[in-house]
């Protein structure tokens, strides 16, 4: 705590001039009290409340603006990175239009890594043959294109069923992928049928589709009844498949 005194009365007397709390002038040689050591010291000698020095203060003014720089030039260096992972960004944005950017794409392949991932889900409490009808790549208008799947539990006469099944369809096999999950098969087709043309383009999908699934339902109609999936069935499964 600081006291400013008159400097010219005399203060022999217990220091009855006291006025207002401040300096004597603006000096750097006004005289002031210190409380806590008891006597009166230059103003430019009185310490800060934890008694750190004038040289330390300016140190630790130092390090905290040298610790500033280092953060700021961090958050240019991710930002930079940013700019270079998100093709839309330039260097012409702001810091504010770049983290927007990046949210937006971040979102846009969170929801098309889910939706390629729902197509490799294999389902373990249930058998199910899926068909659809799909756009011809081509785009010539001369062929229907189908995507077909069929997943239930492995046993050894599982792809002969199959051949056999897809061996009475009038179509044409383009693709077939396997997948497997503990004891359950997955095998997803792609087919395509040229147009006959006797049907419009929605009949003919339709009657194709349904041939598919027909086929398809048979192979599942050979399988035994599921048991409920727990990891005892899956490693009993797999053996089978192994042996």
């Amino acid at each position: 705590m600081e006291f400013q005194i008159t400097c010219g009365s005399g203060f022999g007397g217990g220091f009855d001039q006291f006025l207002l709390q401040g300096y004597c002038d603006q000096s750097s040689k006004a005289l002031v009290l210190d409380c806590e050591r008891g006597e009166l010291v230059k103003a430019a000698g009185v310490l800060g409340k934890k008694g750190v020095s004038p040289a330390k203060s300016a140190e630790a003014l130092k390090n905290h603006s040298d610790a500033e720089r280092r953060r700021r030039e961090r958050i240019n260096a991710h930002l930079a990175t940013l700019r270079g992972l998100v093709p839309s960004t330039s260097d012409k944005m702001d810091k504010a239009a770049i983290l927007a950017e990046v949210i937006t794409q971040v979102r846009r392949l969170k929801k098309k890594a889910a939706e390629a991932a729902a197509g490799l889900l294999i389902p373990l409490d249930a058998d199910e043959v899926r068909v659809q009808a799909v756009e011809d790549q081509a785009g010539e208008g001369t062929t229907l294109c189908f995507k077909a799947s069929i997943c239930c539990g492995y046993r050894p006469d599982l792809l002969p069923d199959l051949k056999l099944a897809l061996s009475t369809l009038q179509v044409s096999t383009q693709q077939m992928e396997m997948s497997t999950l503990g004891g359950r098969v997955k095998n997803e087709f792609v087919f395509s049928a040229l147009r006959d043309g006797k049907l419009a383009k929605a009949d003919e999908e339709k009657a194709i589709a349904a041939s598919i699934h027909g086929a398809l339902s048979s192979v599942l109609d050979k399988a035994p009844p599921l048991q409920p999936y727990s990891p005892q069935t899956a490693s009993q499964n797999k053996k089978r498949k192994l042996s």
